[in-house]
């Protein structure tokens, strides 16, 4: 895959859960979750805002980020989207 640019980003919900996820469009990706295309779990709890995204040049780098991430408890998530927390 060329040069191209890798994302994980954070989806807050209707519901104020939290979705992570990963893609090299962000855009037509957040664009597919606002339309209930983007996954399962949006299109039950319907996305209110785009609240954090980090760039990667690796998808591996970026998978593994993005599992880290899935990982963590809410208030470790808020911090991140908050800038309070350093990328690890």
């Amino acid at each position: 895959m060329e040069n191209w640019k890798w994302y994980v980003y954070i989806i807050k919900c209707e519901d104020n859960s939290y979705y992570t996820g990963l893609t090299w469009q962000i855009d037509n990706r957040w664009t597919q979750h606002l339309s209930s295309f983007g996954s399962k779990y949006t299109a039950r709890h319907r996305p209110k805002e785009l609240v954090y995204i980090e760039e990667y040049e690796n998808l591996e780098e970026a998978r593994l980020r993005e599992k880290q991430i899935k990982g963590w408890t809410r208030q470790k998530k808020e911090k991140l989207i908050a800038g309070e927390w350093v990328k690890l």
